[in-house]
C-alpha cells in the first residue's frame, strides 16, 4: 500500500486524527509551521513540497509561478489570469473562496449549525448585536478550504468593506471531526469579521474568515497588519476598501474556513449543499430584489 494511502486510511480513524491535530500543543505546533514554512532552504522547500503532493490531491497546473521561495509561498501561491470564471449574473452572490461547502441555509433565529447537533449562537461569533440583529433567520454558508486547495480569497460581489472585527482565540482544527466534537468551535478560534456593503441596494454580507491549527494568520489587503496571535490590537479596524466582484482580499497562511453571512431575503444558490465542492467565482447565494435593510 502507498504512502498516501496509508496517511489517509490513519487519518479517517476518527479518534486517531482528533488526537494528531488537537491534542497537542495547537499555538505552539502553530508557530513553529509558520517558521519552518517560510524557511527558503532549497532542500527543505522542495522536499516540504513533495511530501505535500504525495499526501494530498495538491495540483499546482494553475499556479501563477511555476517555482516558490518557500513552502509558504507555495500555500499562498496566486494562480493563472483566468483560472476562476466569475459568474457574471447580477443576482447572484459568488463563492469568495475554493471550498467544500459545509453546513448552510438559513439561520435558525439567531442559532447557527458547525455541524448536525453542533449550534452555536450568532453573537458568540460576531459580537456585535446589530449583525445579530441584521442575520435573524438570514441565510449563511459555511466554506471549508482544505490543505492542497488554493487559499485566497476574493470578493463575493461589488462591494465596500466598512470595518473589520479581530478575534484572537484558540487554533482547533476545523475538519468536520472536530466539528462534531468541539463545541462553538468556530467561536473559540482566531477569527475575522469583515463586514462588506454589497450592489447598489447596499446589503451588508459579512465574511468570517477563521484559522485553524498551523494556519493562524489572516492577510487582508484592506488593512496593514497580519491578524495573527501576535497582533495585540485594535481589535475594530475601520476601514474604506472597494472591491469589484472577484477581485482578491486576502489570504489565510494556509488553509481553514470562511462563513458568509446574509440578510433576510438572501437563498442558497442552485446547488449549494452540504458537501459540495466550489471554486472561487461561482454562485453561492442568490440576492433578494428590493433595498437593502439596514442595520440596526
Amino acid at each position: 500500500m502507498s504512502l498516501k494511502n496509508l496517511l489517509t486510511r490513519a487519518f479517517l480513524q476518527e479518534d486517531l486524527n482528533f488526537l494528531l491535530t488537537n491534542r497537542i500543543p495547537r499555538r505552539l505546533a502553530t508557530r513553529f509551521m509558520g517558521w519552518f514554512s517560510q524557511l527558503r532552504q532549497p532542500l527543505i522547500r522542495d522536499l516540504s513540497i513533495a511530501l505535500w503532493k504525495r499526501c494530498t490531491d495538491l495540483d499546482l497546473a494553475e499556479a501563477k509561478k511555476t517555482r516558490f521561495d518557500s513552502m509558504h509561498d507555495c500555500f499562498i501561491r496566486e494562480l493563472k489570469p483566468g483560472a476562476r470564471p466569475v459568474e457574471a449574473d447580477s443576482s447572484r452572490l459568488t463563492s469568495p473562496c475554493d471550498a467544500i461547502v459545509g453546513q448552510c441555509g438559513r439561520v435558525d433565529g439567531t442559532q447557527v449549525f458547525q455541524a448536525k447537533g453542533f449550534p452555536y449562537e450568532l453573537r458568540d461569533l460576531l459580537g456585535d448585536p446589530a449583525l445579530v440583529d441584521l442575520y435573524r433567520d438570514g441565510c449563511y454558508a459555511t466554506l471549508r478550504i482544505t490543505a492542497s486547495m488554493y487559499h485566497r480569497f476574493h470578493a463575493p460581489y461589488d462591494c465596500t468593506v466598512e470595518h473589520v472585527t479581530y478575534f484572537s482565540g484558540d487554533t482547533w482544527n476545523v475538519n468536520p471531526i472536530a466539528l462534531k466534537r468541539v463545541e462553538r468551535l468556530f467561536c473559540r478560534n482566531e477569527r475575522a469579521a469583515i463586514r462588506t456593503r454589497v450592489g447598489a441596494a447596499g446589503h451588508v454580507v459579512t465574511l468570517v474568515p477563521v484559522a485553524a491549527i498551523l494556519v493562524a494568520g489572516i492577510r487582508l489587503h484592506c488593512v496593514e497588519v497580519l491578524l495573527d496571535g501576535g497582533y495585540n490590537g485594535p481589535h475594530e479596524l475601520a476601514c474604506h476598501a472597494r472591491y469589484g466582484k472577484g477581485e482578491e482580499m486576502g489570504w489565510f497562511q494556509h488553509g481553514s474556513t470562511i462563513i458568509v453571512f446574509a440578510p433576510r431575503g438572501f437563498t442558497l444558490a442552485e446547488g449549494i449543499a452540504e458537501g459540495v465542492r466550489v471554486r472561487v467565482g461561482n454562485a453561492l447565494m442568490r440576492m433578494p430584489e428590493g433595498g437593502a435593510e439596514a442595520i440596526p
